[in-house]
């Protein structure tokens, strides 16, 4: 009972650190470095962006090496695969308060509070530092997703995954139809309009600043549903947890190595497009930047599950046996929101106009190392939390926030 004499139900504590599945932690250690690559030319500002992405149209021959890099293997390939991570997490932890002998009217309230305080800790973090805050994005799809589809046969939630992903390519093509019917000849441009948009990067005034940053995030928050790629990911995620596809994946190689060998194929052959595109190698008649750009969404999709798949793969090669990287990836995964947000906390201050103004001044290779050192750092700071048994200061709120006091006080 509670304080109040009230019948409270069992909850189980948040797993044990140690006893959680490798090949998603490691996953997300090594896939935030995608994602300080992928974020980092949008804090870039003073200079115009091309048709591809955030990537600025001048450069040199470094800065062209590194779009290319970026084009083919980063951009819009890793927020999909970290979709999937989550939405398998929902099952996990799912499945953990099931096992536990939690009622179940009480683990989708458990879920429920996880889910709304992911919205909030992604709005805070859009209104000081970030307008590109995932954070949120991935608390509401598991709000819906989690009502919707947790409790549906596999039959159905793999019809909708059939319904949506036609969805998802028919609308792609008709937008890229669209774009090569009407758009003028020339040289593939951006839209000036698109141009035009202020960039919170720029502004001096922190305020003002945070007040654009919060409008782009609830309008990410629509667009994250219209283009549907991360629904996708978590409902593909739904249906591999129930089959623990990531805790024994020696008992699924051949789903495994189809899914990495053809998701990896289809999203770096996109990317190459894209790639060639922006070198100027091949050229595109009109403004063909939006069909380019959903092009890249729907192929990041495949990639990002070629992605998910791929360490699946390599957590059957290693084993029981981590060196050193591993382990360290592992120790950063553990801990992906604490250094996820860490990157804004790096980035905001040191590039945009009301901090230091590095953005102006910087270019694509020259930024992109910034994101390694980034990156590094985080992986630094979570080995040493791993050494001295502790989480993330992310995660130990969150924790604090979804499960009650007792089980809060026993996970300690």
């Amino acid at each position: 009972m509670d304080s109040t004499g009230r019948r409270t139900a069992p909850i189980a504590t948040p797993t044990p650190l140690d006893a959680r599945s490798p090949a998603p932690d490691v996953a997300r250690g090594a896939l935030l470095l995608l994602i300080a690559v992928a974020n980092a030319p949008l804090h870039l500002w003073g200079t115009a962006p091309g048709a591809f992405g955030a990537h600025p149209v001048e450069g040199g021959v470094a800065d062209r090496v590194v779009q290319t890099l970026a084009l083919v293997l980063v951009d819009g390939r890793t927020y999909p695969v970290f979709a999937f991570l989550f939405g398998y997490g929902i099952v996990q932890l799912h499945r953990r308060q099931h096992t536990a002998g939690v009622p179940h009217d009480e683990a989708r309230r458990l879920l429920r509070r996880r889910h709304g305080w992911m919205v909030a800790f992604g709005a805070v973090h859009a209104l000081l530092l970030w307008s590109g805050d995932v954070i949120g994005a991935y608390g509401l799809i598991g709000l819906v997703l989690t009502a919707a589809f947790l409790d549906r046969r596999d039959r159905t939630i793999a019809v909708w995954v059939g319904i949506l992903t036609g969805l998802l390519l028919l609308s792609t093509a008709l937008v890229g139809a669209w774009a090569s019917a009407t758009a003028p000849t020339g040289p593939a441009t951006v839209d000036g309009d698109l141009t035009a948009l202020p960039e919170p990067a720029a502004m001096e005034d922190h305020l003002l600043a945070a007040a654009v940053r919060f409008g782009y995030w609830l309008l990410q928050l629509l667009l994250d549903w219209l283009l549907l790629v991360m629904p996708l990911a978590v409902l593909v995620a739904f249906l591999a947890a129930r089959h623990q596809v990531l805790e024994r994946p020696a008992d699924h190689l051949r789903l495994l190595r189809w899914t990495a060998v053809t998701g990896i194929a289809v999203g770096w052959g996109a990317g190459s497009v894209t790639a060639l595109q922006n070198l100027g190698v091949l050229r595109a008649d009109g403004s063909v930047g939006l069909g380019l750009l959903l092009l890249q969404n729907c192929a990041g999709l495949a990639c990002g599950l070629g992605y998910a798949a791929l360490f699946g793969l390599l957590a059957v090669r290693w084993g029981a046996r981590r060196g050193p990287v591993v382990r360290a990836l592992q120790a950063t995964g553990r801990r992906s929101m604490t250094c996820y947000l860490a990157q804004s906390v790096v980035f905001a201050p040191l590039m945009s106009a009301w901090g230091l103004g590095w953005g102006q001044h910087l270019s694509s290779w020259s930024i992109a190392l910034v994101a390694v050192a980034t990156w590094a750092a985080t992986v630094a700071l979570a080995v040493a939390l791993e050494r001295a048994g502790r989480r993330g200061p992310a995660e130990t709120l969150l924790r604090r926030l979804t499960y009650p006091r007792p089980a809060v006080a026993d996970a300690r």
